[in-house]
C-alpha cells in the first residue's frame, strides 16, 4: 500500500486546524477561506472526514470537530499518562478550594489546559480544558515560562505580548522579573492577568528535575490567596512523586 502524499496530509490538518475556540461550527465555504483551498477540495476532504469520525456534519451543512479526534488525542502518552496520575490530586485540591483547578502544558509558545475541575459557582474563566493560551498571560504558563530554556522567552518576546486586562504582564522587564521570582519561591500569583474579578495562583509539576507541567488555582480577585498555596504546592509534590 502506497504511503499518502504529504500533500493529502498537510490539506486535512489544515481543514481541522481551522477549527478553534471561537470556530466551533464551520461551513465548507469557511473551511475554504481559511485553507485557501478550492471549495471542490474542501467538500472531498470534508466528506472524507466525517466518513472516518473526524468531522461531524449537522443538519444545517455545519461541520464541528468529530468525537474520533478527541478519542485519539485522549491517548497522547504526555497528557494522557500526566492526567491519569494527577487527576486524585487535582480532586482534592477542588475538593479543599471548590473553585477552578486546572492541569497544564507547555505546547509550542502555548499553555495548554489538559483539565479543568470547576464548581458551579466558580470565578468564571476564559481557559478551558483543551484550551490555550499565551505563556506570558497565564499563572500555568508563566511557571512553564520560568522554568523553560531562554530561547522559547526569546521566542514568546519576538511573538509580543498581548494584553487581556490592564493587569497583563506586557513589558519585557516586568516579565523577567515574575520569572525570576517564580524561580525563587516555586509559585505565582497573577493579579487579574486574564480575567477581570479573577487572582490565579500556580506551581510546577516536575518529573525529577524536569518541570513537566503546572497546576493552578483561579480564585475570586476578593480572596486571600495565601490559604490555597500550601495545598497547591501539596498536590504539585505529589502528583510529582507519581511521576517518578
Amino acid at each position: 500500500m502506497s504511503e499518502p502524499h504529504p500533500g493529502m496530509i498537510a490539506r486535512v490538518f489544515a481543514v481541522l486546524n481551522s477549527f478553534g475556540d471561537n470556530r466551533t461550527r464551520l461551513t465548507q465555504s469557511d473551511l475554504s477561506r481559511s485553507t485557501g483551498l478550492p471549495l471542490p477540495t474542501v467538500h472531498r476532504l470534508c466528506r472524507q472526514l466525517v466518513d472516518h469520525g473526524a468531522l461531524e456534519r449537522d443538519d444545517d451543512g455545519h461541520y464541528t470537530i468529530g468525537v474520533r479526534i478527541w478519542e485519539l488525542g485522549s491517548l497522547a502518552p504526555r497528557a494522557h499518562g500526566l492526567r491519569q496520575v494527577a487527576l486524585p490530586y487535582l480532586e482534592d485540591l477542588y475538593e479543599a478550594t471548590h473553585q477552578n483547578v486546572q492541569l497544564v502544558v507547555l505546547d509550542g509558545t502555548d499553555a495548554l489546559y489538559i483539565e479543568r475541575l470547576s464548581a458551579r459557582n466558580a470565578v468564571p474563566l476564559i481557559s478551558r480544558a483543551g484550551g490555550r493560551l499565551p505563556l506570558h498571560a497565564s499563572s500555568g504558563g508563566l511557571v512553564l515560562l520560568a522554568h523553560n530554556r531562554i530561547e522559547l522567552l526569546d521566542q514568546v518576546l519576538a511573538g509580543g505580548l498581548a494584553a487581556f486586562t490592564p493587569h497583563t504582564v506586557t513589558d519585557e522587564h516586568r516579565l523577567r522579573s515574575v520569572l525570576a521570582d517564580i524561580r525563587r519561591t516555586g509559585v505565582v500569583v497573577c493579579r487579574e492577568y486574564l480575567n477581570l474579578g479573577s487572582l490565579a495562583i500556580a506551581a510546577p509539576v516536575r518529573r525529577g528535575n524536569e518541570v513537566v507541567a503546572a497546576v493552578s488555582v483561579v480564585i475570586s480577585v476578593r480572596d486571600d490567596p495565601a490559604p490555597v498555596v500550601p495545598a497547591l504546592r501539596a498536590a504539585c509534590r505529589a502528583i510529582s512523586r507519581g511521576l517518578i
